[in-house]
C-alpha cells in the first residue's frame, strides 16, 4: 500500500511540475546600458498569476533597445543602439540564455527596430540618426551578413528618421518620422524597389513612428509620434485608401505626450497604444469589417515613459517597459471587452523593449 501511495505521490509531482512549466513563458527584455542594465534579460513569466520571476542576465551587449526573435526562434537579434550602429545575431540555448554569433553594420546612426522576414532569412533595421534602413540575409546557423542593400531616405531639406520597418510578404513597409510618411518598397530581382513613398497622407508633423498590419494584410494602423494619433488605412488593387486618425489621448489630457508602440490583440479585436506623457495605454475596439476604431479606455502604465509593450502567448495579459521609472507594468486584458486591469509591477532598470 505504501508503494502504490509512494508512486502516486511522484506522479503526481510529475504532474504538478509539468503543468507548472506549461503555465511559464520566457519574456526578454531589451535595454540600453549607460546605467545599471548590461544587456539583454530574460523573466519567467506566468500565464495564469502574471507574476515574472527568475531575472536574470541572458547575454552582454550594449544598447540593445530592439531584440526579435527568427521565425522559428532559435535565435535572436538586435540592434546596438550607438553612433557605430551595429545589429547582432545570438543562438537561444535550451537553457533560454543567448549566446552570442555574430554582428553586422548597419551602415548607419541609432539603429532602432529590426525585423525577420517570415521564411527568416531577411533582416531590416531601421537607422534612426542614420535616416536609412540596411537589409541583411541570414544564414543557416543564424549568423547575418553584411547588408545586400541600404535604403537611403536622407534629403537635402528634411532631416530623415527612420524609425520601424517590417516584411509583409514580398512587400516591405518602412516609417520615416522625418519625413512624415511610410514608404513601401517591394522585392524584384533581390533588391527592394521603391512602389510608394506614401501609402496614406499623413497630418503635417504626424511623426509615424511604428504600425501594425492585420494578418491579412488588409488593414494597417499608423501610431504617430508626434501628434498623437493612429491612422488607419485600408489596401486597394491601386495601394492604401485613407480611412480616418483618431487621437490617442484622453479627452481631458492637454500636456505635451508622445507615442510609441502599438500592437493588435491575438483575435484583432481591439487595438492597444502607448503614450509617453499621458503615461498611458490607450484601447480602441475594432470594426473588423471596416476598419475604424473606437476609443474604449486610458490607462496608466503604473510608471513613466511606457516605450514598448507587449501581448504574451495566452492573449490573456498585456506588458509594458516603463523606460523612465524603471519598472515592467503588467495587465489583465478583459478577453470581452479588450480593456485592461492593472495587475502588478516589478522594477527593472530601462526597459525599451519586451519580448516572447
Amino acid at each position: 500500500m505504501r508503494l502504490y501511495f509512494s508512486i502516486f505521490l511522484i506522479a503526481l509531482t510529475l504532474f504538478n511540475c509539468k503543468s507548472e512549466s506549461n503555465l511559464l513563458s520566457t519574456l526578454y527584455i531589451g535595454t540600453y546600458t549607460d546605467g545599471d542594465s548590461k544587456g539583454i534579460y530574460q523573466f519567467q513569466f506566468n500565464s495564469e498569476t502574471g507574476a515574472l520571476t527568475e531575472k536574470q542576465l541572458a547575454t552582454t551587449s550594449v544598447n540593445p533597445s530592439f531584440i526579435t526573435y527568427s521565425a522559428d526562434k532559435n535565435y535572436m537579434y538586435a540592434v546596438n543602439e550607438t553612433e557605430n550602429g551595429t545589429v547582432s545575431a545570438f543562438k537561444v540555448e535550451t537553457d533560454k540564455t543567448l549566446t552570442f554569433i555574430n554582428k553586422a553594420s548597419t551602415h548607419g546612426e541609432h539603429p532602432c527596430h529590426i525585423a525577420i522576414n517570415e521564411q527568416g532569412n531577411k533582416a531590416v533595421v531601421s537607422n534612426y540618426t542614420g535616416g536609412n534602413f540596411s537589409l541583411h540575409t541570414i544564414k543557416d546557423d543564424g549568423a547575418l551578413n553584411e547588408a545586400f542593400q541600404v535604403l537611403e531616405h536622407k534629403t537635402d531639406s528634411i532631416v530623415s528618421h527612420a524609425h520601424s520597418a517590417q516584411f509583409f510578404k514580398t512587400d516591405l513597409y518602412a516609417t520615416d518620422l522625418g519625413l512624415n510618411a511610410v514608404f513601401n518598397y517591394r522585392l524584384s530581382n533581390q533588391t527592394y524597389k521603391l512602389i510608394s513613398p506614401s501609402i496614406v497622407d499623413l497630418e503635417n508633423e504626424s511623426g509615424p513612428r511604428h504600425f501594425s498590419l492585420t494578418n491579412d494584410g488588409k488593414y494597417i494602423y499608423i501610431i504617430n509620434e508626434l501628434s498623437s494619433t493612429i491612422t488607419s488605412a485600408k489596401k486597394t488593387e491601386n495601394g492604401f485608401e485613407f480611412i480616418e486618425t483618431i487621437s490617442t489621448l484622453d479627452d481631458d489630457f492637454n500636456d505635451a505626450s508622445y507615442c510609441a508602440d502599438i500592437h493588435l490583440s491575438k483575435d484583432e479585436q481591439f487595438l492597444y497604444g502607448s503614450n509617453r506623457g499621458e503615461n498611458s495605454i490607450v484601447v480602441f475596439k475594432r470594426d473588423v469589417t471596416s476598419g475604424k476604431l473606437n476609443k474604449i479606455q486610458n490607462i496608466s502604465v503604473h510608471g513613466d515613459w511606457p516605450r514598448n509593450f507587449t501581448i504574451d502567448p495566452t492573449g490573456k495579459f498585456l506588458l509594458v517597459a516603463n523606460q523612465k521609472s524603471n519598472n515592467i507594468s503588467v495587465f489583465t486584458i478583459d478577453e470581452t471587452s479588450g480593456k485592461l486591469s492593472f495587475l502588478n509591477a516589478v522594477e527593472f532598470p530601462s526597459p525599451v523593449c519586451l519580448l516572447f
